[in-house]
């Protein structure tokens, strides 16, 4: 084999990770926050849709906050029960009523590392890499 083309080899390699590595991805110091909006309230508990957030789980903590002054915090709430694709949360800690106006604000959850895109991008070059330097070489 020539040495020009396995050298060649190993740069098409290197720029294909670099630009794996390179692409723009969530930084984690982002919050993933999720809005829904409130459709009832009772004493000291409220009901919201959940639509597609198959995520929501009892146990679960986020705000409620009033949409109108800008997010102001209105609450603090634990989900307590899900059913369907509709939760029912628990206010744990309130600077005024909830309303069916405010909305409630919670924090998606991290995926596991082997269900993330960039792990299996990066095996995948890791081993393309691999293969080529143990065969060059």
């Amino acid at each position: 084999m020539d040495r020009r083309v396995v050298s060649r080899a190993i740069m098409s390699m290197l720029v294909v990770a670099l630009a794996i590595a390179t692409a723009s991805t969530v930084v984690h110091a982002q919050q993933r926050l999720t809005r829904f909006f409130v459709d009832s309230v009772a004493d000291s508990t409220f009901s919201f849709r959940t639509g597609d957030a198959r995520w929501v789980r009892p146990g679960q903590t986020g705000i409620a906050v009033d949409p109108g002054e800008r997010d102001a915090l209105v609450a603090r709430f634990r989900v307590v029960e899900v059913a369907g694709n509709r939760a029912t949360a628990l206010i744990t800690g309130q600077t005024t009523f909830v309303t069916g106006n405010h909305a409630a604000l919670m924090e998606e959850p991290d995926t596991p590392f082997w269900r993330r895109r960039t792990f299996w991008s990066g095996s995948v070059a890791g081993v393309l890499l691999g293969l080529v330097a143990g065969i060059s070489f």
